[in-house]
């Protein structure tokens, strides 16, 4: 039985959506990208200065708010809402955005309000959701003081200031403090995910290029995104001597020439979504010849790599039940001392053989003089999807948006893999076209409908309701 009505949790909503827009906003100002040559641990910043600024922030808004707040040496903070009973309920989102790249038609550290649509890095992205999430239990908070009531069980709002980069946050966080005894993060797509694909990563090296005809080559800003844009400074080459490319613009450059690539950024989790500017730049270097005999391998083995986005061109594509397809992309492309260097994304089902995977490349590699390091091997994560609390966001999800949803898994990696009890829950729904002028999460033009953060709130504040019915 609901301690509020739908009338009264649509009033609050409404009164206070122009403060929580002002506050999405404050945070959205804040470019809080990891910049470790910045970072100061001793004054509570690990990760620089704007993960260290953009949790200040959030942390005073939860205590005007109400709520208990704590600081963990500037790794993560949490907000907590006391219940009469020991469990708790944990909600974690995170103050941290991917770098905001090239391509933006809009000020990326300033929200834009247009046509009914937030624009801006980290509105979906993830501080519009966590700030949804949290100003759900401040709704509580006003609601329970004015009832003089308590719930059952301790709600703690998590706000992570690492999620993008590595996730020390959380494994900071676990080494001092025991999990929540169940806990969602609105940092994916509704209705609700109950499983996230293994994360496999990797960083192909050429071997040292002496007599090169790329003075610069640079592609995508993030390791997990289809890269949207990339380029090549080619030395002694002529324009006028080029053909035109879909996707291809050349320009004279003194007596070297900027081939610059225009593909379609993604999410590594949805590469189908996206188009890589890497295949694109690398395909048009070899076909114009616009390399020397000591880049083409390494080149050749790029536009291998990058060419499908199931692996099917390494023959290691494979599939399941729960998960779907293995996904894999180049994030960024780079020279870097002598040395071309590109990085490898992949989401695997449990299908997937990571030591089988690692052999391919590794022999891709060899043949092309380059060396592999793999720099992330995680399994893939599983809750129940019969269980209690999955049931109840479900139920949740579809009475507020009455749709008949069922619970899903997915390629991306979120908070909830790093719990023993999670799943993600919202708001984004990726089956709603956006307009053409709004971008998605890691890239540029980054954008949410106010109307769906509107709703995501008025689920958040039912589910928490509905959560602290059961037992945890």
């Amino acid at each position: 039985m609901t301690l509020v009505s739908e009338q009264v949790i649509d009033q609050w909503i409404d009164s206070n959506w122009e403060n929580i827009v002002a506050s999405i906003s404050q945070l959205v100002s804040i470019p809080s990208t990891e910049d470790r040559a910045a970072a100061c641990p001793e004054q509570s910043a690990p990760f620089g200065p704007g993960p260290r600024a953009a949790l200040t922030a959030v942390l005073e808004l939860a205590s005007e708010l109400g709520l208990q707040t704590t600081d963990v040496q500037g790794y993560i903070g949490f907000a907590d809402l006391p219940g009469s009973g020991s469990k708790q309920l944990g909600i974690i989102g995170h103050v941290d955005v991917v770098p905001a790249g090239p391509g933006w038609n809009f000020e990326p550290f300033q929200v834009t309000r247009k046509d009914g649509y937030l624009v801006g890095r980290g509105v979906i992205d993830d501080k519009g959701p966590l700030l949804c999430a949290l100003y759900a239990v401040g709704f509580w908070k006003e609601q329970l003081t004015l009832q003089n009531r308590q719930f059952r069980h301790t709600i703690r709002v998590l706000m992570g200031a690492n999620e993008e980069t590595g996730m020390e946050d959380v494994r900071r966080y676990r080494q001092l403090y025991a999990d929540p005894d169940f806990l969602f993060t609105p940092d994916a797509e509704f209705p609700v995910c109950y499983g996230e694909k293994g994360l496999y990563g990797a960083t192909l090296t050429s071997s040292l290029i002496e007599q090169g005809r790329l003075a610069k080559i640079q592609g995508g800003s993030a390791t997990n995104a289809v890269p949207g844009q990339a380029e090549a400074l080619v030395l002694q080459a002529q324009a006028q001597n080029l053909p035109p490319r879909e996707g291809i613009q050349v320009t004279q450059k003194g007596a070297d020439v900027l081939v610059c690539a225009q593909g379609l950024s993604a999410h590594a989790s949805l590469p189908e979504k996206g188009r890589s500017a890497i295949l694109l730049l690398t395909q048009y270097l070899l076909d114009q010849d616009l390399c020397s005999p000591a880049e083409r391998p390494f080149l050749e083995l790029v536009r291998r790599l990058t060419s499908t986005w199931d692996g099917s061109a390494l023959g290691i594509s494979c599939e399941d039940a729960d998960f779907g397809k293995l996904t894999m992309v180049g994030g960024t492309l780079e020279l870097r001392e002598g040395h071309m260097v590109q990085t490898l994304d992949a989401r695997l089902p449990r299908t997937a053989d990571p030591d089988r995977i690692s052999a391919v490349l590794k022999s891709a590699a060899a043949e092309a003089g380059a060396s592999l390091e793999v720099t992330r091997n995680i399994a893939p994560f599983l809750v129940d999807p019969q269980g209690a609390e999955v049931a109840a966001l479900i139920d949740v999800y579809n009475q507020v948006s009455g749709e008949s949803a069922k619970p899903f898994t997915m390629g991306g990696a979120t908070y909830a893999r790093e719990f023993s009890r999670g799943v993600s829950f919202g708001p984004e729904k990726p089956w709603e076209p956006l307009p053409c002028w709004c971008g998605g999460m890691h890239g540029p033009d980054e954008a949410v409908s106010e109307e769906l953060l509107k709703q995501a709130l008025k689920i958040y504040i039912y589910a928490i309701e509905r959560l602290m019915e059961l037992e945890l």
